[in-house]
């Protein structure tokens, strides 16, 4: 753990706890809904007349337009919930054609808007298909006495002398570290990730039991974000070292796989100020065969590029920037996509937040060739079709 005014250490720890917690959710009601699609399949099987799963993912909410308030405006900009499950249902009283469906989920890192316009409902997507519509939204509000997070504590810390001088004069204000960061390092030493630490103030601190000299510290606050619980998997993969060998993403499902990828963005970002790029000329093969979301084909493009566990862009702004250099690779170059019907099938056809219908499989290769990548996809039976 470090401070952010001068990256002087604060002290190396062992463990932690505290670092995992799943996010807060909050609950919604979807009020006079026609669902359809995936919606559908969820509200039965939250209630026990499918055989679906009662999960439904990221989705995006979108206030449809009327007179009073035409496309364009600001209230109809659409906002996404995260890792959402139907929780129950019943027939609308005011339309016993539609259902009340209850429904939780994580805000995303935007937050809904402020002011979205419900006056003519709200349509609903999951990117890839409609899931029906609703007239009006609820938002139910979380009791007061919702249960805290697991407490911070740093376990085995070695201190430094600033921190063992702090302890030493054990008053409030030398206790009050101000903000400090969580370098989080793997077992070959390497700076995998950082979690920022606002204001943490020392509440308590004892002798481990993980070594002589060593310390376990309470702290008032945790790091920021914590790390879901449900993506231990992921996060225990990483903590071992690199990957070794590619497509170790692929297994995963999307939520996973997001996690794994964000992983994979912020080590490239920082691996990126350190790595020469390759000569131009180069030929890159892509394994097209688990790209079945967008996370995916991104995962798939940066280890086509940078080898197992690489980064090369996670959207197209993103991947501009790889393409002007620092990240790998040098245009022109050749990038050899094997087994294209996959992505062709998956990412072919999305929706975007708004609802607009486009292909990221045809954007992606479109904007590759206007920056001087030749694309070349493979077919199945190692047949060549230049381009598209």
């Amino acid at each position: 753990m470090v401070n952010t005014d001068d990256d002087a250490a604060w002290g190396v720890c062992a463990d932690v706890t505290g670092l995992y917690a799943d996010p807060p959710r909050r609950s919604y009601e979807l009020l006079g809904c026609a669902p359809a699609g995936p919606l559908l399949d969820a509200m039965r099987a939250a209630a026990g007349t499918g055989d679906g799963a009662d999960r439904l993912g990221d989705i995006w909410l979108r206030p449809e337009a009327d007179d009073r308030c035409p496309e364009g405006s600001e209230g109809l900009d659409a906002w996404r919930l995260v890792d959402v499950r139907v929780t129950g249902s019943r027939r609308s009283a005011a339309d016993a054609d539609r259902w009340d469906i209850t429904l939780d989920g994580v805000e995303d890192f935007y937050g809904e808007p402020d002011d979205p316009y419900l006056e003519a409902g709200m349509s609903l997507h999951d990117e890839r298909t409609w899931l029906g519509h609703c007239r009006d939204l609820s938002i139910i509000l979380p009791p007061d006495d919702e249960p805290s997070g697991p407490p911070f504590q740093l376990l085995g810390c070695a201190p430094s002398e600033a921190l063992a001088a702090a302890l030493a004069q054990g008053t409030r204000r030398a206790l009050r570290l101000d903000e400090a960061e969580l370098q989080i390092l793997d077992r070959t030493g390497a700076r995998l990730t950082d979690r920022l630490i606002s204001a943490p103030e020392i509440s308590g601190w004892r002798p481990s039991s993980l070594g002589d000299g060593l310390l376990d510290i309470d702290l008032t606050d945790g790091p920021y974000p914590q790390i879901p619980v449900w993506a231990r998997p992921v996060w225990y993969r990483w903590l071992t070292g690199p990957p070794t060998e590619p497509n170790l993403w692929a297994a995963y499902p999307a939520r996973e796989r997001e996690q794994w990828f964000d992983i994979v963005r912020e080590r490239g970002c920082r691996l990126s100020r350190h790595t020469p790029d390759r000569p131009a000329g180069r030929v890159y093969d892509l394994d097209g065969r688990y790209i079945t979301d967008d996370v995916g084909l991104y995962c798939a493009l940066g280890e086509a590029i940078n080898g197992p566990g690489g980064y090369f862009g996670g959207c197209l702004n993103a991947l501009s920037d790889c393409l002007n250099g620092r990240f790998g690779a040098t245009a022109p170059f050749t990038l050899r996509w094997h087994h294209p019907d996959v992505a062709r099938r998956n990412v072919g056809r999305c929706l975007a937040p708004d609802g607009a219908v486009y292909s990221l499989f045809d954007e992606v290769i479109g904007f590759l060739e206007e920056k001087r990548v030749e694309v070349v996809l493979v077919e199945q039976g190692g047949l060549l079709e230049a381009k598209r």
